[in-house]
């Protein structure tokens, strides 16, 4: 379990993905080099990555909830082969091993996601059904985040720890800045020389489009974290076909339910998604029986018991991917 520092480092990361670890132990009253260590502790041993993502939501792009059905013997396999997509996010294991979640994003112009998945994806005598329903409306998930790693700063210091941005920049994102967002989706906090040899712009550009695609919003930053370690050992994606007329209560009802880190209306038989952490089996009972159970218009439900976890919100990261597929882990 982590402690109170490391929470607090956590929680800032999630403020301001790129700030400087001489500001972040201002803020927690610590020296510079004891953030540092932090770190790079929570980094090896609890999975910590900083990425930055494009804001999707409103963009040119679609995002599919795809869900394939397989035999045992063919899930660890289709999953790493998702995974390695550079297409894909939040792809996971549930079910026991029999189901692989994942979250392709297309432009609007592409083929359906399934169409793509069933030509790209090796045949495989086992797997027995796929499903793709297009993302319509999130409403927790992306820049907002699990309350389970908000919870260490106070207002003041929240505050303190809010990036400000003063540019004139109000151009949208482009193809020049791709190199920009590949380096970010890889390491969140990659320094400005990484960031200049990847877009072929000066620091200073760099630095000055950076703080652009901020200001308004285009790019977030997300906090990787193994959720274990902050309490939730029972990960579960929970299917949900709500009433039409009730939709948008229900979902924003459970967007502020503290055991959920994502809430999101889909396409497809079951209209509303989301995700539950919990302490423990029992927790998650209780939640889904009581705070679940008194919502009005939700109704039928699908329990999806995660697994394990082989690929978050950043792009792959090739050498952690490496160790989990070695030990047979689960991933952080």
């Amino acid at each position: 379990m982590l402690d109170d520092l490391d929470r607090g480092v956590i929680h800032a990361l999630h403020i301001d993905g790129r700030a400087p670890f001489s500001r972040i132990a201002e803020v927690l009253d610590v020296s510079t080099q004891t953030v540092a260590r932090r770190y790079r502790r929570l980094r090896a041993e609890a999975g910590l990555r900083v990425v930055g993502l494009l804001n999707r939501h409103g963009g040119e792009e679609t995002q599919w909830v795809v869900r394939l059905m397989c035999s045992p013997s063919t899930t660890q396999a289709l999953a790493h082969s998702l995974a390695r997509r550079p297409d894909t996010s939040w792809v996971k294991l549930t079910s026991g091993g029999t189901e692989v979640f994942a979250i392709v994003h297309m432009p609007d112009d592409a083929e359906p996601a399934h169409t793509m998945l069933l030509r790209d994806i090796p045949r495989r005598s086992g797997i027995v059904s796929v499903s793709a329903h297009a993302l319509l409306h999130t409403y927790l998930g992306g820049p907002t985040t699990w309350r389970g790693i908000t919870r260490a700063l106070d207002a003041r210091q929240r505050e303190r720890l809010r990036p400000s941005f003063d540019t004139a920049d109000d151009r949208p994102p482009s193809p020049a800045d791709q190199g920009l967002l590949d380096v970010l989706g890889q390491d969140g906090r990659a320094g400005l020389a990484d960031l200049a040899a990847a877009t072929g712009w000066s620091q200073a550009t760099a630095a000055r489009r950076l703080a652009a695609l901020r200001a308004h919003g285009t790019i977030f930053f997300d906090v990787e974290v193994d959720s274990r370690l902050l309490g939730a050992r029972t990960q579960a994606l929970l299917w949900m076909s709500v009433v039409p007329a009730h939709l948008d209560r229900v979902a924003t009802a459970m967007a502020g339910h503290e055991e959920l880190a994502v809430v999101a209306a889909t396409t497809g038989p079951t209209n509303l998604i989301a995700q539950a952490l919990c302490a423990g089996h029992a927790d998650l009972h209780r939640y889904l029986t009581r705070r679940l159970g008194a919502l009005e218009g939700i109704r039928s439900l699908e329990t999806a018991p995660v697994l394990r976890t082989l690929k978050r919100s950043g792009a792959l990261d090739p050498v952690r991917a490496s160790l989990r597929g070695r030990s047979g882990g689960p991933a952080a």
